[in-house]
């Protein structure tokens, strides 16, 4: 995640957003720079209006609280089920699904 919000810092701050420039954030907040990721990113967003698929990618605001106690009800007298844990996506498979974000 610290690429995509080095690519966001350079956005909001209506810098170029190149190899450059996001290898010198990066290594200001001491990470460590994985220039092929840096690359994947770059191209990935190469062609994308970041302000357009930022406003696209908004989340919805939730529903009203008064709504919410309907579904809080029913979840209680419902059996509980075992919850099987998701696996976050690798930060390669974020980069990739990114490109769609954007794209």
């Amino acid at each position: 995640m610290e690429y995509i919000y080095a690519t966001m810092i350079l956005h909001a701050a209506e810098k170029e957003i190149n190899e450059e420039n996001i290898v010198k954030i990066l290594e200001a907040a001491g990470v460590d720079v994985e220039e092929t990721r840096v690359k994947a990113l770059v191209a990935a967003l190469e062609n994308v209006d970041i302000e357009e698929a930022i406003k696209s990618a908004a989340i919805p605001a939730a529903a009203p609280a008064a709504g919410a106690a309907a579904p809080a009800a029913a979840a209680e007298e419902a059996p509980a089920e075992e919850e099987e844990e998701e696996e976050e996506p690798s930060e390669e498979e974020a980069l990739e699904g990114l490109g769609a974000l954007f794209g």
